[in-house]
C-alpha cells in the first residue's frame, strides 16, 4: 500500500487511504524516526503561518541512516503520506551522468520541482552514491553534484516549504559538509529492532498477507510470533516480513 503513494524520480501530489488511517501506523518499531519526521513534515504543514514568520532559518533536512532493510525508505514514504504533502523522489543513481554539467543539472531540477510544489518533500534515496566525500572521484562528477547540493541547501530563500529528506546505509560516506547546522543536520537512525518492535512488525505483516483477520488472534498469538520475535535478534524488518510472507505461501 505504501509504495503506490511514492514512486522513485518522480513527482506525486497527496494520495489517501480511507479517512481516518494513518500510514505510519503501518510500519512497525522506528517511533522516534517516526515522531521526527512527523515533526519535520506536518507541523509546518498545518502551522503555514507561524512558521512563515519565524525569525530563525529552520530546519529543513534530515538523513535517516541505518543498517539495509530497516526500514529508513518505508517509513519516509510513509510520513509523507501521512503529512499530505507532495513529494518529489529521486533515486541517487539516477542523477549521476556522463556528460560534464547533467549531474548538477538534475540536482538544480529536483530543488526547483520541490520548490514550485511546496509544501513538499524532497527525497533522495541511496544518498551516499551521490553525495560521497569529495577528493576521491577521479572524473570530478560526484564532487560537483555535492557542490550543488551545498549550493541548494544553502539557498537565499531558505527553502521555504520544502523538507529535504535523505536515506543511505552508509552514512559515513557521505561528505560531511552536508550534514552541518542548516542542511541535512538531522540525523535519524533506523537501527535493528528490538524484541517489541519485532513483534509488532511481525504482526503488521501477519495482517498485511491475510494470515489472521483480526486483533484477537494476535492477542491469543495463535501464529507462535511472541516466540518468532524472540527468537529473531538481529533480523531486519525485511527480514521479518520476508518471514511472514513465506509463511503465507506454505500456508
Amino acid at each position: 500500500a505504501l509504495g503506490g503513494s511514492l514512486g522513485v524520480g518522480g513527482d506525486h501530489s497527496p494520495g489517501g487511504d480511507s479517512p481516518g488511517d494513518d500510514p505510519l501506523d503501518a510500519v512497525g518499531g522506528l517511533d522516534d524516526v517516526k515522531a521526527a519526521l512527523d515533526e519535520a513534515l506536518s507541523l509546518p504543514s498545518r502551522h503555514p503561518a507561524v512558521f512563515a514568520d519565524a525569525p530563525l532559518r529552520l530546519r529543513t533536512g534530515a538523513l535517516l541512516y541505518g543498517p539495509p532493510g530497516c526500514g529508513k525508505t518505508m517509513v519516509i514514504r510513509a510520513a509523507i503520506k501521512a503529512a499530505g504533502v507532495r513529494s518529489v523522489a529521486i533515486k541517487g543513481p539516477e542523477l549521476l551522468n556522463k556528460y560534464i554539467g547533467q549531474s548538477e543539472a538534475g540536482v538544480r531540477d529536483a530543488f526547483r520541482r520541490a520548490a514550485a510544489a511546496a509544501p513538499c518533500a524532497l527525497f533522495f534515496d541511496e544518498f551516499d552514491s551521490i553525495a560521497p566525500r569529495r577528493g576521491h572521484d577521479s572524473t570530478g562528477v560526484t564532487d560537483r553534484v555535492v557542490n550543488q547540493f551545498l549550493t541548494e541547501l544553502d539557498g537565499v530563500e531558505g527553502l521555504r516549504g520544502v523538507v529535504v529528506l535523505a536515506a543511505t546505509s552508509r552514512p559515513d560516506l557521505v561528505d560531511p559538509a552536508l550534514l552541518r547546522p542548516g542542511r541535512l543536520d538531522r540525523l535519524l537512525r533506523c537501527d535493528f529492532p528490538d524484541v517489541a518492535a519485532r513483534l509488532e512488525i511481525l504482526e503488521k505483516a501477519a495482517r498485511d498477507v491475510g494470515l489472521v483477520d483480526d486483533q484477537r488472534a494476535l492477542n491469543e498469538d495463535v501464529l507462535g510470533l511472541h516466540a518468532v520475535a524472540n527468537d529473531t535478534e538481529g533480523f531486519s524488518g525485511a527480514d521479518l516480513r520476508a518471514i511472514v510472507t513465506d509463511a503465507r505461501m506454505h500456508a
